[in-house]
């Protein structure tokens, strides 16, 4: 390619070898240390809520991955019907409908919200902020949308639903930075079982590790934690926590689990089953064995050494 090309290509494409400006506007606000304070405060607030185990529920925990995402699809979708039912004649009523269904789902989605961002890491906490402040901005719209509608005052109840839309729409745009760009929610234990040889692996002698006391070592690149117990019985888990990579090998280990340092999730030393959020994906768990005084781990559901995988149906 020629000189002249490339230069003309930089002309048109000034940003294409950096980050754009969304990109810088949105590391600035991961950077926003103005907003600790309130994070602080509105994350205590969360944290003492009497949710009791309706909070795993929001987080969930039972359906294998985070609600908040799920749920919001129920006030985005009716809102954005909404509008384009504001394009076309003799729909006033329907709109009015949607709308209404939106607020009413708007709650429990901002809920399950509120109880994930109030287990996230500072700088997700700093953008979380002001994807709620879009949420709520949109939110406060649509009620005033509604309420003219109610009120005759249609044009001005239009506006103020595009104008929500638009706010929506931003906050949306702001959770995807959340989640692809900062792993918000995301399983950070998944690569796990991608990264480890099948077969068993040596991780040292059994006489090296404490009694009920977690340790830290690695099979080929991934730190696991392990547990010995007493009568030499071993447990073995991917040590980097599946909510946020927490150091799970620093945590606690009570009544065959261990609790992460970081957020509280609790896992089940047997087999990684993730016995209490924020984490709402188990952990790549390792059988065990102790074979000449030295313990061996694989990953579980790998094949025999020796043997193959049985073909997929």
């Amino acid at each position: 390619m020629s000189g002249s090309v490339q230069r003309a290509i930089r002309r048109v494409l000034p940003s294409a070898a950096g980050p754009g400006r969304i990109l810088r506007g949105m590391d600035r606000l991961e950077r926003a240390q103005a907003l600790d304070g309130v994070a602080d405060r509105v994350r205590d607030t969360v944290r003492a809520a009497p949710l009791g185990p309706g909070r795993d529920v929001l987080h969930g925990r039972w359906l294998g991955h985070p609600l908040h995402p799920v749920m919001v699809q129920v006030p985005v979708g009716t809102w954005f019907s909404a509008a384009v039912l504001d394009l076309v004649p003799g729909q006033r009523r329907a709109a009015s409908v949607l709308i209404g269904v939106g607020l009413a789902a708007a709650a429990p989605a901002a809920a399950a919200g509120w109880a994930d961002w109030a287990e996230l890491q500072r700088r997700q906490m700093r953008v979380g902020l002001v994807h709620a402040a879009a949420n709520l901005t949109g939110v406060w719209l649509y009620t005033g949308s509604l309420v003219a509608r109610s009120r005759g005052r249609t044009a001005l109840g239009k506006t103020l639903g595009f104008a929500g839309l638009a706010a929506v729409g931003l906050g949306g745009a702001i959770g995807g930075h959340m989640a692809y760009r900062q792993a918000s929610g995301a399983n950070h234990a998944e690569a796990v079982p991608e990264l480890v040889e099948p077969g068993w692996h040596d991780i040292g002698e059994v006489a090296a590790l404490p009694v009920g006391s977690p340790v830290r070592r690695h099979i080929d690149d991934v730190a696991v934690l392990v547990v010995r117990e007493s009568g030499n019985r071993v447990h073995v888990l991917a040590d980097e926590c599946s909510h946020m990579g927490g150091p799970l090998s620093q945590g606690t280990v009570e009544d065959g689990c261990v609790r992460c340092p970081w957020h509280g999730s609790v896992f089940r030393l047997e087999d990684g089953w993730n016995v209490r959020g924020p984490a709402t994906a188990p952990q790549p768990a390792f059988e065990a064995r102790v074979t000449g005084g030295r313990v061996e781990a694989r990953l579980r559901g790998t094949p025999d050494e020796g043997t193959s995988a049985p073909d997929a149906a």
